[in-house]
C-alpha cells in the first residue's frame, strides 16, 4: 500500500465479471483520503470513500460541482461526458431550481402511470425473445432495449431516430484516448438533437416529459430551452447507463447464484428490496464520475483538503462501507433497509430515480415471471464484459428455458 502523502495512479480499468475493483478495495483500507492520478486531466485529486464522508462532500456547500467548469479536471474519459450546462454540475440555489422543476415530471404518481407503458415495452421484447425460442442473448433482447426504448419513448423521439440516438450516446461514454473527437462531435450532436426537440414541444406539447417538464411551474418560474434541452440529454444519456447496465448485471446475478433465483420466484413480494441490496453491491462502474472542487480549505477525515483541490467521491466504495452496512460485500437479501449511493446523493441524486427502480422492477419482474426455468446457455467464465467504456456490464447474456 502507498505511503499516505503519496498520488497514486488509479486507472480504474479492472473488468472482471462483477468483481470488485482491487484497487478501490485498497483504497478503501486507509485510514485517510488519498491522493489520485487519473486517465485524463491536468490535476490530481483526493478520493473519499467512507458513507459519512461522501455524505458530507455532496451535501457540503463548501465542495463545488459548478467550480470544476473551464478546467481541465481529473475523469475517466478523454472528452468530458457532462455539458456544462448540464444539471449534474450546478450548484444550489440554481440546482435546486432546475431539479425541483424537472422533478416533477418524475413524481412517483407519475412514474406509476407510466408503469404500463414500460410494462407493455417490457412484454413485447420478451413476446419477441419468446418466439425465437433459447438459447437468446437477453443483453440483445431485453437490457439494451428496454431502458433505451423507454426513455427515448417517454422523451416522445420517434422509433426511427433511436439508432442515432443510441450510437451517439455509446462514442460519448468511451474510455480510449483516441475517441476524444468523435465523443465532442456526438456530444454537440445530441445537445442540437435535443435542442430543436424541445423548440417542436414548445409549439405542440405532448404527452411525453419534455412536454411535462416545459409545463412545469413554480410561480413564474419555468425551464428555458437550453435547460430542458440540457435535461433531455442527461436523461437519454441516463437511459444507456445504468437502468441498462444494471437489468444485464442483476440478471447475471440470479443466473449464477440460484439461491437468489429461488428467493426472487418464489417470494415475487421482495423484489423491490432485493433490487436495492443487488444495487449496492454491484459495481456498476469504473473509478469515479464528476468531481467537485473545494472553495475553501476544509478538514475531512484526517486530510486538509485544500481551496481548489478536486475532489472525487466514490459511491462504489460507500455502498460497502463496513460501519455501515455489516458484511458488507455480501448480498444479503433480508439485510435491513439503509439507502444506498447508487443512485448518488444530496444535491446531485438522481432525480429520475424512480423511473430507473420502475425499468428493473418491471424488467427482472417480468423476465422471472415468463421464464421461471431461465439459465445461462453457456459457462460463466465464458462471458464477455465491457472494456471499452467507463461501465460494468457483460455484452452477452446466452439464456436459454
Amino acid at each position: 500500500m502507498a505511503a499516505d502523502n503519496e498520488t497514486i495512479t488509479c486507472p480504474f480499468n479492472f473488468s472482471e465479471a462483477l468483481d470488485f475493483d482491487p484497487s478501490l478495495a485498497e483504497l478503501m483500507e486507509r485510514r485517510s483520503p488519498a491522493r489520485i492520478r487519473l486517465p485524463y486531466g491536468s490535476a490530481d485529486a483526493w478520493l473519499i470513500t467512507g458513507f459519512d464522508a461522501v455524505k458530507q462532500v455532496t451535501t457540503d456547500a463548501r465542495f463545488s460541482r459548478a467550480g470544476i467548469i473551464g478546467h481541465d479536471y481529473p475523469r475517466m474519459t478523454p472528452e468530458p461526458i457532462v455539458s456544462p450546462e448540464s444539471i449534474n454540475v450546478m450548484d444550489p440555489p440554481h440546482s435546486s431550481r432546475v431539479r425541483h422543476l424537472a422533478s416533477q415530471a418524475f413524481t412517483q404518481q407519475q412514474v406509476d402511470g407510466m408503469r404500463d407503458r414500460i410494462s407493455w415495452l417490457a412484454d413485447r421484447l420478451l413476446d419477441n425473445m419468446e418466439k425465437e425460442g433459447g438459447p437468446v442473448d437477453l443483453v440483445q433482447h431485453l437490457s439494451d432495449p428496454l431502458p433505451q426504448h423507454t426513455v427515448l419513448d417517454l422523451l416522445g423521439v420517434e422509433p426511427e431516430e433511436w439508432p442515432k440516438l443510441q450510437e451517439y450516446v455509446h462514442r460519448l461514454l468511451v474510455v480510449g484516448a483516441g475517441s476524444k473527437e468523435a465523443a465532442a462531435a456526438a456530444k454537440a450532436d445530441l445537445t442540437a438533437y435535443f435542442g430543436e426537440l424541445v423548440k417542436q414541444r414548445r409549439d405542440s406539447p405532448g404527452p411525453d416529459l419534455i412536454s411535462a417538464m416545459a409545463a412545469a411551474r413554480e410561480g413564474e418560474e419555468q425551464l428555458d430551452d437550453r435547460e430542458l434541452a440540457v435535461m433531455a440529454l442527461t436523461l437519454a444519456l441516463s437511459g444507456q447507463d445504468t437502468a441498462t447496465c444494471e437489468i444485464s448485471n442483476i440478471a447475471y446475478l440470479l443466473l449464477t447464484r440460484p439461491e437468489l433465483m429461488r428467493h426472487v420466484t418464489r417470494r415475487p413480494e421482495t423484489l423491490t428490496d432485493v433490487v436495492h441490496e443487488l444495487l449496492r453491491c454491484i459495481p456498476f462502474r469504473k473509478g469515479v464520475g464528476i468531481p467537485r472542487v473545494a472553495l475553501e480549505d476544509v478538514e475531512l477525515d484526517g486530510a486538509r483538503i485544500k481551496a481548489g483541490d478536486f475532489v472525487h467521491v466514490s459511491y462504489l466504495t460507500a455502498n460497502r462501507d463496513p460501519e455501515r452496512y455489516p458484511d458488507p460485500h455480501v448480498i444479503d437479501v433480508d439485510r435491513p433497509s439503509a439507502p444506498h449511493m447508487t443512485f448518488g446523493w444530496g444535491g446531485h441524486r438522481c432525480i429520475a430515480m424512480p423511473l430507473a427502480m420502475a425499468e428493473l422492477e418491471v424488467a427482472i419482474g417480468r423476465l422471472v415471471e415468463r421464464f421461471p426455468g431461465l439459465r445461462l446457455a453457456v459457462p460463466p467464465q465464458e462471458l464477455r464484459w465491457d472494456t471499452e467504456t467507463i461501465r460494468r456490464f457483460p455484452l452477452e447474456l446466452p439464456v436459454t428455458w
